[in-house]
């Protein structure tokens, strides 16, 4: 199979530059880089990407068999490293992602060899202990309602997800993301992500890592920020001076100078 078209891959930045592979999250295509991907690519090679299921990638690659975990998107980047031959590369991975580039890092220590975290979050419901930010009964009625009308849980949500109330197109624009995925795959892929609980996956972390959160994040409360950076030997975490859940629309410059800024203090 072309990977290439399967996960509808695009590059652009120089190219004997360090490599960041950007990761978009749920209900999401790499159209959520936009604002950030060009002036990464003034100094670094930017690899963006579309899981299966997502954007324009190759829907026919799609199986709920292989995409109902996350091992399946972490095999996309993994197929995606080996595709183009990628080497120390920088996985920058949005929300749900980061746990994918979690278990792609150890699936592949030979090409990604650090992380990058926006807005991560290990397990999204509550225990003794960890606050997650949702109880179980918040995540059932969340999913309930996701698969009974796709499209007004997607219009209800995404602006609440996005945060920033004054600023309604960026609510528009995730809200149009969500509506633009198959409900069938997003119903897969919502179960996939808010019911996952990676957090012995990060005990195992064993490379540079930048948790990057958000003063206020429905989504990824800063308790959750707080315990990724605990868990993760060394890890840098950074609190944006931003809100919601998507900083790399709501903040692009402050997304890309943290970014920049870790990346060069691993070369």
């Amino acid at each position: 199979m072309d990977i290439v078209s399967r996960n509808n891959i695009t590059v652009a930045g120089p190219e004997d530059a360090p490599v960041l592979l950007l990761a978009h999250g749920f209900g999401c295509d790499q159209n959520m880089w936009r604002l950030v991907a060009p002036a990464l690519a003034e100094n670094f090679r930017v690899v963006q990407f579309d899981y299966v299921g997502s954007g324009r990638s190759d829907l026919t690659a799609w199986s709920e068999t292989r995409y109902g975990a996350l091992d399946g998107y972490a095999q996309d980047v993994v197929e995606i490293c080996e595709a183009l031959d990628l080497r120390e590369v920088r996985f920058v991975g949005h929300s749900v992602s980061a746990m994918v580039g979690v278990l792609a890092a150890a699936a592949a220590p030979d090409r990604i060899t650090s992380l990058i975290m926006i807005g991560p979050s290990p397990c999204y419901v509550d225990s003794p202990g960890y606050r997650g930010g949702f109880s179980a009964e918040d995540i059932d009625e969340l999913l309930e309602s996701l698969e009974s009308n796709y499209l007004g849980w997607s219009a209800a949500m995404a602006p609440v997800i996005m945060g920033n109330p004054e600023r309604p197109e960026l609510g528009e624009e995730l809200t149009n993301s969500f509506c633009a995925t198959d409900p069938a795959i997003a119903r897969v892929f919502a179960r996939t992500t808010f019911l996952t609980d990676s957090r012995d996956d990060l005990k195992k972390v064993n490379v540079p890592t930048l948790v990057l959160e958000c003063t206020q994040d429905v989504i990824a409360p800063r308790e959750v920020g707080a315990y990724v950076h605990s868990v993760i030997p060394g890890s840098r975490l950074v609190t944006l001076d931003a809100t919601g859940h998507c900083p790399q629309l709501s903040a692009p410059e402050a997304t890309v100078a943290a970014i920049a800024d870790f990346v060069g203090t691993q070369q």
